[in-house]
């Protein structure tokens, strides 16, 4: 992976077959970013997306071992058990321009990847929420 400096965070490229979200995971923990904001796009393969399913609590999980386009990806970065948790969504393309979208597990890249990660000054942290069975953002106040 590439990365460069800037004003609130990191511009990176992830390389050609490095898996997505275990090198920006361990880049965030590397670099001490406990609260960002994620966005990129790019060319993936070996895919594994979900929609969680709320009445079972949990992820209805898919494959996609086909080279996909990373038409973008949007999520955050947040403590989780004291450690840097990136919670990401994406939306692909198929060389037939069909979509699909989902949370992301994993990806590798499949040509670029090219993402922002932006710095937010929180003490942010997610912890275990029972009532929906994932481990939710949990923030400073409450909004009634």
């Amino acid at each position: 992976m590439q990365y460069e400096r800037i004003e609130r965070g990191y511009m990176a490229y992830v390389e050609k077959g490095e898996k997505m979200m275990s090198t920006l995971t361990r880049f965030c923990a590397a670099n001490d970013i406990l609260n960002a904001q994620l966005s990129g796009i790019g060319a993936v393969k070996s895919i594994e997306i979900g929609a969680y399913d709320t009445e079972k609590k949990e992820y209805v999980r898919h494959v996609l071992p086909d080279v996909w386009e990373l038409v973008s990806c949007q999520g955050n970065v947040v403590l989780k058990d004291g450690l840097p948790f990136i919670h990401a969504h994406v939306t692909l393309s198929d060389h037939d321009l069909n979509t699909k979208g989902g949370h992301l597990f994993e990806a590798t890249v499949a040509a670029v990847g090219e993402f922002f990660l932006r710095r937010e000054d929180s003490t942010a942290l997610r912890e275990l929420n029972p009532d929906v069975g994932l481990p939710c953002m949990c923030l400073e106040k409450t909004f009634q």
